[in-house]
Formats: structure tokens, sequence, C-alpha cells
């Protein structure tokens, strides 16, 4: 090799690297083919596993409590955060469907009934 050749830095190096991915990022956000959604609706509250106990097997769970709480939303298991009780969703399955929180029995409805519905409430029984 001869000793007029070019060599570059690391440093330009990095340097380009980083100019490029900034640069790709602009051209992308530009052209609008970066999504943002305003939509807060439909954005997952946090991600969740399951833990399968059997009797008598241990296991491992931190000893700090979350900030969540679990609550029955129409028949359905809702997350709320401790700290704002207004931001909270339904528990749904790896296929998009709800989480019960009752068991269903074969004398149960199939529907649980939506709380929009008016509840007949039962006269108290007079003594006449």
């Amino acid at each position: 090799m001869s000793q007029n050749e070019a060599r570059y830095s690391i440093r330009s190096l990095f340097v380009t690297a980083l100019v490029t991915i900034i640069g790709t990022v602009l051209v992308l956000e530009a052209s609008g083919s970066i999504k943002h959604s305003d939509n807060k609706d439909h954005v997952p509250v946090g991600d969740f596993q399951a833990i399968h106990i059997t009797p008598g097997e241990t296991f491992r769970m931190s000893p700090k409590a979350s900030e969540l709480h679990a609550a029955c939303e129409n028949g359905y298991l809702a997350i709320a955060a401790d700290v704002d009780p207004s931001f909270r969703g339904i528990l749904v399955d790896y296929k998009n469907r709800g989480v019960r929180c009752y068991r269903p029995t074969a004398t149960a409805p199939a529907v649980v009934p939506q709380p929009d519905e008016p509840v007949q409430q039962e006269k108290p029984a007079s003594d006449e």
C-alpha cells in the first residue's frame, strides 16, 4: 500500500454512521412512513405473565407489590393503576379475548348482564 492512500479514522466512521441513522429517521418521518398514534385508547397498559402453580411447588416472586390492582369490569378482569384509577385496561389473552373474572358453570347465564341494563329490585315483603 502506498503512503498517499486516504485512510479514515474510527471517529469519522462513527460520525458518518450517526449522521446516516439520524438522516434516515428524518427522511422516514418526513415521508410519513413512521406512524404515530394519537389514539391512546388502544395502547397496551402493560405486559403480564401467568405463573402456573402446582400444589407443593414453590415459585419466586418479587416481594415488592406492583402499582396496579385488578377489578372486575363488565364481567372481565381489568387492570388499573393505583395512582390513576381512570387508567384502566381489560386483560386479554394472546388472541385478544377478554379474561373473565368469574368461572362459568352449566347453570350460569351465558352472557354477563351489562351495568347499563336496568336491574329490577325486589320489593320487601310486608307482613300484611
